[in-house]
C-alpha cells in the first residue's frame, strides 16, 4: 500500500467556479434522477419470530406485495415519480423512484400461514412467526442394539409357537 500526502482537495474538484456550476447542473441532475430505488430494511429475530421493517416513504400500500414461497419472502413494489412540471426545473434530484425487488431467505421452522404485514407512515413491518411444533425441544429415547436382537428373538418364538412348531 503506498502513502500520499493530503492536500486537502478531491482530484475530481473542478478548478473554476463556473466549471463546479456546470457540474452541479449536468450531474447532479443528469446522473442521479432515476437510478433505481432499493428500501432500506432491518431485520430482526425474535423469540417468537421474525421481524421486517422496510422503509418505503412515498410508496402506496396497492403498489406493495408480498410473497412467500420456498422459504423466500420476496417484497416487491414501485415508487412512482408524479413530476409535477408546471413553473418547475429541478436543479437537483437525488430521490430515488422506480420498481423494486427485496427477498429474504427464512429459515424452516417459520409458519408461513401466520405471517402478517402492516404499513403505515411509510414503513411496512412483516411479522414471521416461528412455527411451535418445529422449534420445541424434543428428547430422542435411544434404543440398544441388543433391545431389538431380543425382540426379534421373541417375536420368532412366538411364531413358531403359534404354528405348533417346536425349537
Amino acid at each position: 500500500m503506498a502513502l500520499t500526502r493530503y492536500s486537502g482537495m478531491q482530484e475530481n474538484m473542478p478548478n473554476t467556479f463556473s466549471a463546479m456550476l456546470d457540474r452541479f447542473f449536468n450531474e447532479s441532475v443528469n446522473s442521479r434522477g432515476f437510478s433505481g430505488f432499493t428500501p432500506h430494511v432491518d431485520a430482526c429475530e425474535t423469540e417468537h419470530g421474525y421481524e421486517i421493517e422496510a422503509a418505503l416513504p412515498g410508496v402506496k400500500k396497492e403498489d406493495i406485495s408480498i410473497d412467500f414461497q420456498e422459504g423466500r419472502l420476496t417484497i416487491t413494489g414501485e415508487r412512482k415519480l408524479e413530476k409535477n412540471e408546471e413553473n418547475r426545473r429541478y436543479h437537483m434530484l437525488e430521490t430515488q423512484y422506480g420498481a423494486f425487488s427485496r427477498t429474504f431467505y427464512l429459515p424452516d421452522n417459520v409458519n408461513p400461514d401466520k405471517i402478517s404485514a402492516e404499513f403505515r407512515d411509510g414503513i411496512l413491518l412483516v411479522n414471521v412467526p416461528k412455527d411451535e411444533k418445529k422449534t420445541m425441544k424434543r428428547q430422542i429415547n435411544i434404543a440398544s442394539g441388543e433391545t431389538r436382537e431380543v425382540k426379534s428373538e421373541k417375536k420368532k418364538e412366538k411364531t413358531l409357537s403359534e404354528n405348533g412348531a417346536t425349537k
